[in-house]
């Protein structure tokens, strides 16, 4: 294929333009070129699609695929009239976070209520104002493309530094602080995985509407498979949520977070989407302590961002969980 990313210099984007330029296709990145270096292998066209000619660079070109993975509607809508044509395969990567219901676990993509579209432009802003957005994206994109809503994406190279923290974490050993259950859900998919497949999707020109998401797990099973495939030494103490609010632990991510933790039951859905049409549709997830242990090769290697507690702020929240037991 003549293979179009827009975007294709960070995380997800570089890992779909890597593996189809692994695979033999002839890839183009148009992007700024400032969040990072392109795949080996691909071509960098430069443009800025924050204006009205941004994309005048591929005036004349032609691709069989093109994959879009913005997050503001009207980039969304430019890129649409300008590029999107009859026979051109078009993907464009969603989110879990369009979905209206967080609640109810096994959801599916076809039958899951929405949030509301908005169709301003977002820099900084909630899950809920991103979701909404990336509803006005999929409007703009039409139902004869293939719409990828990815959850929780792992794996070398994040940004985020979510996911990262629990291989770092258990790779010190000890004793870990675990939030909630450890038959909370957890789900998940590895970067590598999801740009397999959507590499995939544009080949064999599938189209509709999919969760781009790995099976659910327990944290139970994360954490012991992980800390098993780093050969690490761990105990886990396990800390209800009031507990952790009251000692002003955070959820999900970012400074003084548990990362991957969402309070139950306001988020029991959000980690149990049903993976079976993706599976169906030839998605597939390799098992998750190989995502674990190069994960943490890539943090060693490159000193990539780990997000959460510190060290010592986990100790403070573990004494005082000890000394509240104690009394």
């Amino acid at each position: 294929m003549r293979l179009l990313i827009l975007g294709g210099s960070q995380f997800l984007g570089r890992a779909i333009a890597s593996h189809a330029c692994a695979a033999g296709h002839d890839v183009t990145c148009a992007a700024r070129g400032l969040a990072g270096p392109i795949a080996p292998g691909a071509r960098l066209v430069r443009i800025d699609r924050d204006v009205t000619d941004g994309l005048a660079p591929l005036t004349g070109e032609t691709f069989d695929a093109i994959v879009d993975v913005s997050r503001h509607p009207g980039q969304v809508r430019r890129a649409v009239a300008a590029l999107k044509r009859p026979g051109v395969h078009w993907t464009f990567v969603s989110t879990i976070s369009v979905y209206a219901d967080n609640r109810i676990p096994g959801q599916r993509a076809d039958t899951a209520p929405l949030r509301e579209p908005v169709t301003a432009e977002i820099e900084h802003s909630t899950d809920a104002i991103y979701g909404a957005a990336k509803v006005a994206c999929e409007q703009a994109v039409g139902a004869d493309a293939f719409i990828c809503r990815a959850g929780l994406i792992a794996g070398p190279e994040d940004p985020t530094g979510r996911f990262a923290y629990w291989p770092a974490r258990l790779a010190r050993g000890g004793e870990v602080l675990a939030p909630g259950s450890l038959d909370d859900a957890v789900q998940f998919i590895d970067v590598r995985d999801l740009a397999r497949w959507i590499v995939h999707a544009a080949a064999v020109r599938l189209t509709g509407i999919y969760d781009g998401i790995g099976p659910v797990r327990t944290r139970g099973e994360l954490l012991a498979e992980c800390a098993a495939a780093l050969n690490a030494s761990c105990t886990f103490t396990w800390i209800d949520r009031a507990f952790l609010e009251a000692h002003d632990v955070r959820r999900w991510a970012g400074p003084r977070s548990l990362p991957l933790w969402l309070p139950l039951p306001d988020f029991a859905g959000f980690m149990t989407r049903d993976p079976s049409p993706a599976r169906a549709a030839g998605l597939t997830a390799r098992p998750l302590g190989v995502t674990a242990r190069d994960t943490l090769h890539w943090l060693r290697a490159g000193n990539g961002p780990v997000v959460g507690l510190t060290t010592d702020e986990e100790k403070h929240v573990l004494a005082a969980w000890h000394a509240d037991k104690a009394r």
